[in-house]
């Protein structure tokens, strides 16, 4: 089958948090990039219009997030940018120990684990958020100790929506000599960011989950966070990020930027997501709907019906044309446990059954009628089947 016509047949797509549509604008700067030649960094007519190009896209970028230009670091993806900042901080700073959260996504969690130091891993509550009092401790007894941490987490979970208390963990945080790193990625484009008045020394963000293209991300970072390098190479980006940059994606990257508030309207698409998570209660009355009890960012659902496998599920509404996913996208196609579930203490038997449903830019209420025109037939051959038990 052509790949355009596989595409066709997924008319209905309910993964942004995996990977948002190209926004059109993006795609029409990725277009005009690739018909120049050039590398950005040759001094000639053809390399300083590619530079101009990276330049607008990362005065655009800074706008979104609130951070000066000088402040953006183009990178390959988000967990390049994570993985930067967390590794490439350690080897800076002389870290002693790494606290994450058991829910981040795996890109912070495996970066921490190669990083060299010694890593501390924050529990949470059944709604996803994480443990304060046990982080105030740790930074209480790195303090005694005259140790250096380095303290991590994602903001907006991607797997549940559910929103950490970033004032409150930066408040923490901020006055002391540690590091702060935010995984920014599943806010990027949605909340309120102001990079350059946060306490956080580094944030990461990636161009797909706004409308972007794959293959491009930032790292945020501080001044003082200048010399934190993962690839050295031949001293572009400033000297933080060596190779030469993709001018094309970067370019598409600025568009998504750019049209990021025409394109996305969050109070729009919560209101949608309201109405998926009524209609889903009502048609399934003993859904469980995961992180239910903390402010989640209400762009994202992630729910089990008990007794549907997720897998089961998914399949059929693949047949039907309808992309949904069973949490992170970064496991190599795998459907399996969700650490994030687990984190939470959701017992297996239910994280298994395990659903997610994400909205974007271009979802629309047409979206969520052909959800459960898919979902219906599902609950109903699992009802019959329970009944004939």
């Amino acid at each position: 089958m052509a790949l355009c016509e596989l595409m066709d047949r997924m008319s209905t797509y309910l993964d942004h948090n995996a990977s948002a549509p190209l926004l059109p604008y993006a795609r029409e700067a990725i277009v005009s990039a690739l018909a120049l030649a050039g590398n950005p960094s040759s001094v000639h007519g053809q390399g300083r219009v590619l530079r101009k190009l990276i330049d607008d896209a990362r005065d655009d970028v800074a706008t979104l997030a609130g951070a000066e230009a000088k402040q953006v670091v183009f990178t390959g993806s988000a967990t390049e940018a994570l993985t930067q900042a967390i590794v490439g901080g350690v080897r800076t700073f002389g870290i002693n120990r790494i606290v994450v959260c058991a829910t981040d996504h795996a890109a912070a969690l495996k970066a921490a684990e190669v990083s060299g130091a010694s890593v501390r891993v924050l529990g949470v509550d059944e709604d996803g958020l994480i443990d304060l009092d046990a982080l105030a401790r740790i930074i209480e007894t790195a303090n005694l100790a005259g140790e250096k941490l380095l303290v991590a987490f994602s903001w907006v979970n991607n797997e549940t929506g559910v929103i950490q208390p970033r004032e409150r963990i930066e408040a923490m945080v901020g006055p002391t000599p540690h590091f702060l790193v935010i995984d920014a990625v599943q806010a990027f484009g949605k909340l309120a960011l102001d990079f350059a008045a946060s306490a956080a020394d580094m944030m990461a963000i990636s161009a797909h989950k706004i409308g972007g293209p794959s293959g491009v991300g930032a790292l945020l970072v501080k001044g003082h966070c200048d010399s934190v390098r993962l690839i050295p190479g031949g001293g572009q980006e400033q000297g933080r990020r060596g190779g030469t940059e993709p001018a094309a994606l970067i370019g598409g990257f600025g568009a998504a930027c750019r049209a990021n508030a025409d394109a996305f309207n969050l109070d729009r698409t919560r209101a949608l997501m309201v109405d998926f998570e009524a209609r889903l209660t009502d048609m399934a009355p003993d859904a469980a709907i995961f992180g239910q009890g903390a402010e989640r960012i209400g762009t994202v659902c992630n729910f089990a019906v008990p007794g549907i496998r997720n897998t089961v599920a998914m399949m059929a509404l693949d047949l039907a044309g309808v992309a949904v996913s069973s949490g992170s996208a970064c496991s190599s196609g795998k459907v399996g446990r969700s650490h994030v579930l687990s984190a939470m203490g959701i017992e297996a038997n239910l994280s298994e059954c395990g659903l997610r449903v994400s909205l974007g830019w271009n979802s629309q209420r047409e979206d969520i009628d052909a959800f459960f025109a898919a979902f219906e037939p599902v609950l109903n051959r699992h009802r019959r089947s329970g009944a004939a038990a």
